[in-house]
């Protein structure tokens, strides 16, 4: 008789445990996600001019901290001792508009994914061009300058 008393007392946690997980996860759902750290789908604007601290913020999450890139979920291209690096012009293309899986990081061809895009003026994306073509093992002597980034940009729009 005991046993059966139980049973009925099992059931009810059972329905209470499965009603909590329901309202939890109803409001996990309509709660905005939010990393711990900074990254890039944050709707803060980034303000830095540094290419270092652009990298660090947005680059290194795909390329990884020594630029050697990453294959997983996806294949993030190397930019350690990369030939292609040679052309500040593809770099800053690269960057404007996005190639392949990269998104664009112009700030008229950026796209935001729930959330307003992270894109980056003229000025920080020649300096992260910069700080890339001169670390990771890549030792390319001429840099590119905000100019010349926003001169390409205005090529795309004709496009």
């Amino acid at each position: 008789m005991s046993k059966e008393k139980q049973r009925p007392a099992a059931g009810g946690t059972v329905c209470v445990l499965m009603a909590l997980g329901v309202v939890s996860n109803a409001a996990l759902m309509q709660a905005p996600a939010h990393a711990d750290t900074a990254g890039i789908f944050d709707s803060v604007p980034l303000s830095t001019t540094d290419g270092r601290q652009i990298y660090e913020r947005i680059c290194q999450g795909c390329h990884m901290a020594d630029g050697r890139g990453a294959v997983g979920a996806g294949r993030y291209p190397a930019l350690a001792k990369d030939l292609a690096l040679s052309s500040r012009q593809y770099m800053a293309l690269t960057i404007l508009a996005g190639r392949r899986n990269m998104p664009a990081f112009g700030a008229k061809h950026a796209i935001g994914f729930e959330g307003p895009p992270m894109a980056l003026n003229e000025t920080q994306i020649a300096a992260v061009i910069n700080y890339v073509r001169t670390h990771f093992e890549n030792h390319y002597r001429d840099s590119i300058t905000a100019a010349e980034v926003a001169a390409l940009d205005r090529t795309l729009e004709k496009q």
